[in-house]
């Protein structure tokens, strides 16, 4: 099932905000996220679908062995929509298995196989200002914020000969 986007003027907003951030901000503003509420995401992601877990999994397998530069660079390309194999596995993805992919991203950092957010990354004023925004949602909004802004993510896949 695709998800479609929220007519939530809120969660809008806060998508909005968080697409104007510059990607490194986007990047950390994820990790933040992570850090204040992935224990209550944990549940939620993971078991959103029967398929995704797998299908996530090997797509973070593909970065996980990349080295850590290369692993930044495939999560720029995700936000800035660069044109790669990756991106546009990515861009193939339900929105459930988006977010599931990213989750696991965040799962990488925490363990050290995929690039930390340095020690002393300090949020812009503007990202921390969002990151209080989105913590003040309840559950089931933040779940929708974070699929509407992961959806749009990658590139647009190819027909299976252009892969």
């Amino acid at each position: 099932m695709t998800y479609t986007q929220t007519n939530d003027p809120t969660i809008r907003e806060c998508v909005q905000a968080w697409q104007q951030l510059d990607v490194d901000q986007q990047l950390a503003l994820f990790w933040f996220i992570y850090e204040e509420m992935g224990e209550s995401i944990t549940p939620a992601a993971p078991g959103a679908s029967t398929v995704s877990p797998d299908i996530a999994e090997g797509l973070f397998n593909q970065v996980q062995e990349l080295s850590h530069e290369q692993q930044l660079q495939v999560q720029r390309d995700l936000i800035n929509k660069v044109d790669s194999q990756i991106s546009r596995e990515y861009g193939s993805l339900s929105d459930t298995t988006k977010l599931l992919f990213w989750y696991r991203l965040a799962q990488g950092m925490d363990s050290g196989s995929v690039i930390p957010v340095p020690d002393d990354y300090q949020l812009s004023k503007q990202a921390d200002t969002l990151l209080e925004k989105i913590k003040q949602l309840p559950f089931e909004k933040q779940m929708n914020l974070f699929r509407d802004y992961v959806s749009p993510l990658g590139a647009q896949p190819k027909a299976g000969a252009e892969i």
